[in-house]
């Protein structure tokens, strides 16, 4: 039996503040979100948002008719250490960099889908609980990635990998079963934007998959990226 979890689960009375002005995005989003179990407050400006009450997780929009996203973002980190996602126009890449240079802890595209979006709250969720409880340690089904000790499980047996392997691992169990684009992975694991790298990546997935002994755990999904499988 695994061992208990010393916070409560990700969205077990979770509170959720989204800063979105457009109604016809909004109304939907956080009718979506309660349905999944989530209180949601709904605020539609910057200013709005600041004023807020206190929220577990902020999902965010760069686009406000006021404040604009990034001053958001910029002013609640300078407050707190609560999870940021920011949401951000297809193809604006520069909105995703500053967003995570500010202290966001992830982002979606629009459009997006509800089961993405869950996806990445119980991520960033997860994530922030680890780090509040003094905790390192990401599971992915059998897979336990312990990212303070840099030491990696699966189904109890050790995996030695090389540090962008883990670092690439790392990423990819901090969302499982969400697709992380390649760009994502180039910036984040080899801290680089250009797309020619991408061959790295593919040697580095096909040694991971062999280490693993399950080639079907790590997942390519074709002309978007790569999918951990928990």
């Amino acid at each position: 039996m695994p061992p208990a979890c010393p916070w409560p689960p990700y969205d077990q009375d979770m509170h959720l503040l989204v800063v979105e002005d457009e109604d016809a995005i909004a109304e939907p989003l956080v009718e979506g979100l309660r349905n999944e179990g989530f209180e949601v407050t709904r605020v539609a400006s910057g200013q709005a948002a600041l004023d807020a009450a206190p929220a577990d997780l902020v999902l965010l929009d760069v686009r406000l008719p006021d404040l604009d996203g990034f001053t958001v973002c910029r002013e609640l980190r300078a407050r707190s250490d609560v999870p940021i996602i920011m949401v951000t126009a297809k193809g604006e890449e520069i909105d995703r960099v500053v967003g995570l240079e500010l202290g966001a802890d992830d982002y979606v595209v629009k459009p997006f889908g509800l089961r993405e979006l869950v996806a990445r709250i119980r991520a960033v969720s997860r994530r922030g609980a680890a780090r509040q409880h003094g905790r390192e340690t990401l599971q992915a089904g059998k897979l336990e990635v312990d990212v303070s000790g840099r030491r990696v499980t699966l189904d109890g047996r050790e995996l030695q990998l090389t540090l962008k392997e883990f670092d690439l691992l790392a990423l990819l169990a901090s969302e499982p079963d969400v697709v992380i684009d390649r760009p994502r992975i180039l910036r984040e694991v080899w801290g680089t934007t250009w797309y020619g790298s991408s061959k790295t990546v593919d040697v580095h997935v096909a040694s991971l998959r062999k280490k693993m002994g399950d080639p079907t755990l790590v997942e390519t999904v074709r002309g978007v990226g790569l999918r951990l499988r928990a």
